[in-house]
């Protein structure tokens, strides 16, 4: 997964499909979902992973000003620091 380009992607239930994660068998798509915090006039954002029926989800862990600059936070983040995520999950 090429976590530092993030282009316009699929809108799903989960939010912004944003690719694919793999380590030996296993295979996890993910997704970056974003909810408007009006309280502050600020974007909050998760990351959900879905393999199959399984479904893990983070935390809030972005806090930005837009949903562009949560998708840039994003792009920040290596496929091992996004596998750790996951595994930690």
């Amino acid at each position: 997964m090429k976590a530092g380009k993030v282009s316009a992607m699929a809108v799903t239930e989960y939010g912004k499909h944003m690719g694919e994660l793999k380590r030996g068998e296993q295979r996890w798509d993910v997704y970056l979902e974003g909810q408007p915090d009006t309280s502050i006039g600020a974007v909050r954002g998760r990351l959900h992973f879905v393999s199959g029926q399984l479904h893990k989800v983070t935390g809030w862990i972005f806090l930005e000003w837009q949903e562009k600059d949560i998708q840039e936070r994003f792009g920040e983040f290596s496929a091992v620091e996004l596998l750790h995520f996951v595994e930690s999950l």
